[in-house]
């Protein structure tokens, strides 16, 4: 197959005993054109057809026993650090704008598209990984998790992010390649090649979903 996954051994490699599915920052302000970056006036193209099948994951995990994660990003002034700020104000922005993205309690930094379930995990970060910070790590050890698929916004930032972390971390990564976007097609295809040669496994939500079809 062109991601290079050989599909007779991928349903062990992500088996639900072993595997949680990570949503990695599918909220309102990254995905809706009510949020932030919508308002903006950034092409969000790209980004409906990819929670689509982010959602068709999630039933997918939750039908086999899969464990599901969904990772956010909640800000505020105090979580926005030094480097942060001041890398907005060379690019000439303003840190203290009240566009600020994600902000904890807001209605920009809600889930949009699959929700948690009751019981299901959910993971506030406030950096791009969704290990930085976080008690994720710990977690998935506790349940027994070894491999991570991931999908979400966006493929060249927190996506890539989670999956370089998780890498180093040992877990095996695979990416669901259409379950994730950039807002710029080039982004997206480089983050996934990166991705590919560097940290993770690329498959697609069809193959993920139809390998926990067969173990369910």
């Amino acid at each position: 197959p062109a991601l290079g996954v050989l599909v007779s051994d991928i349903g062990a490699w992500i088996a639900p005993g072993r595997t949680a599915l990570a949503v990695i920052d599918i909220q309102v302000d990254f995905a809706s054109p009510d949020g932030v970056l919508g308002g903006y006036g950034v092409d969000l193209g790209m980004v409906a057809p990819a929670v689509d099948a982010a959602a068709a994951l999630v039933a997918a995990a939750r039908q086999a026993g899969a464990p599901v994660v969904f990772v956010g990003l909640f800000t505020s002034p105090e979580t926005d650090s030094p480097a942060w700020n001041e890398r907005m104000r060379r690019r000439g922005g303003d840190p203290d704008s009240e566009a600020a993205l994600c902000r904890a309690g807001q209605p920009g930094s809600a889930f949009h598209g699959p929700q948690p379930a009751d019981g299901e995990l959910v993971v506030a970060k406030t950096r791009y990984s969704a290990f930085v910070g976080t008690d994720l790590d710990a977690r998935l050890k506790a349940m027994g998790v070894d491999t991570l698929v991931v999908c979400g916004l966006t493929t060249e930032c927190c996506v890539a992010a989670t999956a370089a972390d998780a890498f180093d971390l040992d877990y095996h990564v695979f990416v669901a390649a259409d379950a994730c976007a950039a807002y710029e097609p080039d982004l997206h295809e480089v983050a996934l090649k990166t991705m590919g040669l560097n940290t993770a496994i690329l498959t697609d939500s069809v193959e993920i979903a139809k390998a926990w079809k067969e173990a369910a």
